[in-house]
Order: structure tokens, then sequence, then C-alpha cells
């Protein structure tokens, strides 16, 4: 397996996963075009945020984007795991770890990473567990939002 940065190569198989998340968690299905834009938007803008890919004999099997928040009572970013996605056939082989590890590693060659988050459905008792099991913590936030401004 390999972990390697997104390029806009990868954007076939990024929308195909973002449309997989959407329909496994919520039923909602997303737009292809609006997608492509918004990862065009992702990838070739760095302050941002970035993707990571899993790869295994060329193939792309999943995928982690990292997005960025500034925190002042750290004084420091904190990394947001957004946009989780291994395909059903590669899931519970080690993709997300291998990914997660991957981010990780990042981070601490950054120097400047506070904490990396993520959020996840309430119901979502298979991904909690693996959370779990690689350290991750549960935080006292639930989160809110605005949906349209």
């Amino acid at each position: 397996m390999i972990i390697r940065r997104a390029t806009e190569s990868d954007i076939d198989a990024l929308i195909a996963f973002n449309q997989g998340i959407a329909m496994e968690t919520e039923g909602v299905a997303l737009s292809g075009e609006v997608l492509r834009q918004g990862l065009h938007g992702l990838l070739s803008q760095e302050r941002y945020g970035f993707y990571s890919v899993a790869e295994i004999d060329g193939q792309v099997v999943g995928s982690l984007m990292i997005t960025y928040e500034w925190s002042d009572w750290r004084n420091g970013v904190i990394w947001w795991i957004q946009s989780v996605y291994v395909r059903a056939e590669n899931r519970r082989q080690g993709v997300y770890t291998a990914l997660y590890e991957n981010a990780r590693k990042s981070a601490r060659e950054s120097g400047d990473v506070a904490a990396i988050r993520l959020y996840v459905e309430k119901d979502n008792d298979v991904a909690q567990q693996t959370y779990s099991k690689l350290g991750m913590k549960e935080t006292y936030y639930r989160i809110f939002e605005t949906a349209s401004v």
C-alpha cells in the first residue's frame, strides 16, 4: 500500500468516494460537477488543506482530507480529518489506519500542529471503535451548523 498526496489525476476517484460517503451516511446524492470544482479548488490551493490517498496495485482505494483551523488557545493549527472513505472491498484491511498514521507523521513534521480532530456520525459505532483503537479520544464538543448563509 502506498500513501501519497492526492493530485488532479485522482479527482475522479475522489468524486466517487465523496458521493459514496454522502449516500452511505446521509442518503444524499452529490453533484459530480460541484464536487469536481470543490476538489479542484482544494487541490490547487493547499492553504485550505489537502487530500491523501491510499493506493494498492495502482488503484486508489481510500482517501482522507485534512483541513486547517487556527487555535488561539493553543497557538497552533488543528488539523481536521474529513471526507474519509475506503472502498467497501478494501475495508478492514488497514487502509484507514495507514492514512491516519501518515497524517500524524505529516502533522509532527509540520511542527505547528496542536491536535488532529475529526467528527463522526453519532451512530457509526464501527468508525468510533476504529478511532478509539488508534488512540483518539472523544471531545466535549458537539457540532452545530448553519447550512445556508
